[in-house]
């Protein structure tokens, strides 16, 4: 029951100048000694009038608190909700609950299941188990009362104070089996979309065998890799709080798998921050079940993740577990898929016999599997440490025989590494056109594939061969052009490619 007088309410947002000037209306001048401060709590409370005013009042009870103290206050995830408790803030926000149908006003409990920080239809549909024509009007009716805002073309987002007060609304309304099953939709909904997108953006990688598909998942939406690739930029955050909420929640299957399904995405972005947490948290999961190809397979990519931010004592410590684990389970393509990774990481701490004795190995188990797509990216690594060792003639053969079983099994990710590879040959060897060539093939290729770190990466040796050419000009360019992309990456080797530009730039 509602109190006496009580009537539904809609919840409308205010302008950042409309909620500035309610705070100076109730605070006057500490708001103009205080911007930052100011502008900070009228972010956090996204400019609900409600949040606002019962924030204000709260600031104005206590005059000698610096404003610093209450946007410190709000900080915290679910920190809105509690701050407004003594403004009654539930109970005006169900006034505006009590105006939903039944339906909409189930689907507003069940997202506040959702991780955030956005979501979509069809995610909406997965945590409701129903199909999505049935809650496409549901969204509507929760954007038309203002409990959700569609903040881009099919993608909404909750306000925190919304959010945590769905959240509290299933904890409360719903049984727990009813809040499991509708969890377990959701991640069931992510998993097999982003393994579809997995093996599209990634097909010569093998590929984990999911948790069966529960009969109300209504299947992949993603057609082709740049539909894929689109996909996962889109729902990047989204995936990446669902690793961590799944695994919270107890389905640890589904977090441990929907991180290899990341990894497609992650690693040639260059995320590696993002790989190592969320190949942290897969681990502890497949831990926690007791699975050791999970365990196996986390550790291998957690590995990766912590070479690449340059914890090499770490990664080897994962990889010899990991390697272990794979022994045991007789999986010999998981062990040559670690032995691969064990050669860059023997690579980078400057051990090239030693990465060419796994490489060896990783080839042998490859062939002992049939996985002949790995056997040409292990032969590729292995024509890079010839050259890293000086003999490029050597580097060259079996770089060649790499790209020949990669350009017919139509591997354009494979193709481009070892095109780099042999550009890095040819430079030392000054046959420096066929580098130039090579370089430039494995950049294309690299883009197509959405692979901007490696990209990068050979742009700044395309770089060293036009410059070694004399080409100073175009060196430069293609420089721009990797600082960039490592800008955005948030790469710390732009400030290392900026120098290479100011060194030629000199007089």
């Amino acid at each position: 029951m509602t109190t006496e007088g009580a009537r539904p309410l809609t919840l409308d947002v205010l302008t950042e100048q409309e909620s500035t000037g309610l705070l100076v209306r109730r605070l006057g001048g500490r708001i103009a000694a205080e911007p930052a401060a100011a502008a900070e709590i009228v972010a956090a409370t996204g400019r609900l009038p409600l949040a606002l005013a019962v924030v204000a009042a709260r600031v104005a009870d206590h005059p000698s608190f610096s404003l610093q103290v209450f946007a410190a206050e709000l900080r915290p995830a679910g920190a809105l909700l509690h701050a407004l408790e003594d403004g009654d803030a539930r109970r005006i926000l169900s006034w505006s609950a009590l105006a939903l149908t039944d339906g909409a006003a189930r689907l507003f409990r069940l997202l506040g299941l959702h991780p955030g920080p956005d979501l979509t239809l069809d995610a909406a549909a997965a945590l409701a188990g129903a199909p999505e024509p049935a809650v496409r009007p549901l969204l509507r009716e929760l954007t038309r009362l203002h409990l959700l805002t569609e903040h881009s073309p099919g993608r909404y987002l909750f306000h925190d104070l919304l959010r945590a007060y769905a959240a509290d609304l299933v904890r409360t309304s719903e049984p727990p089996a009813e809040r499991g099953d509708a969890l377990e939709r959701l991640y069931d909904h992510f998993l097999h979309r982003a393994h579809a997108a997995a093996v599209l953006v990634q097909p010569q990688w093998p590929a984990v065998t999911p948790v069966p598909r529960l009969p109300a998942n209504s299947g992949e939406h993603v057609r082709d890799a740049d539909t894929a690739l689109a996909w996962f930029a889109a729902e990047h955050q989204v995936l990446l709080r669902t690793v961590a909420q799944a695994e919270r929640h107890g389905f640890e299957a589904y977090s441990w798998q929907l991180a290899w399904a990341l990894t497609a995405y992650l690693a040639p972005h260059g995320l590696w921050q993002d790989q190592r947490v969320v190949q942290e948290t897969a681990l502890a999961a497949a831990e926690r079940a007791g699975d050791p190809a999970g365990q196996a397979m986390a550790c291998r990519l957690l590995a990766r993740a912590e070479s690449r931010l340059g914890d090499l004592g770490a990664a080897e410590s994962r990889l010899r577990r990991s390697l272990d684990l794979y022994a045991r389970l007789g999986d010999a393509n998981g062990q040559a898929q670690t032995l691969h990774n064990y050669v860059e990481l023997c690579y980078m701490d400057g051990r090239l016999a030693e990465a060419l004795r796994h490489g060896d190995d990783a080839l042998r188990l490859y062939r002992l599997s049939g996985n002949r797509d790995g056997e040409a990216r292990t032969l590729n690594a292995i024509g890079w440490l010839h050259a890293a060792g000086g003999d490029y003639e050597r580097a060259i053969e079996s770089c060649s025989q790499a790209l020949e079983r990669q350009r017919h099994a139509g591997d354009r990710n494979g193709q481009a590494a070892t095109l780099d590879s042999l550009g890095f040959a040819y430079h030392h060897l000054a046959r420096h056109d066929r580098a130039v060539t090579s370089y430039e093939e494995a950049v294309a290729l690299f883009r197509a594939s959405a692979d901007r770190y490696h990209e990068a990466e050979t742009l700044v040796r395309l770089g060293e061969t036009l410059l070694a050419t004399g080409d100073a000009r175009r060196a430069e360019d293609v420089w721009r052009r990797a600082a960039v992309i490592f800008d955005a990456l948030g790469d710390p080797e732009a400030d290392s490619v900026r120098e290479r530009l100011a060194l030629v730039r000199e007089p």
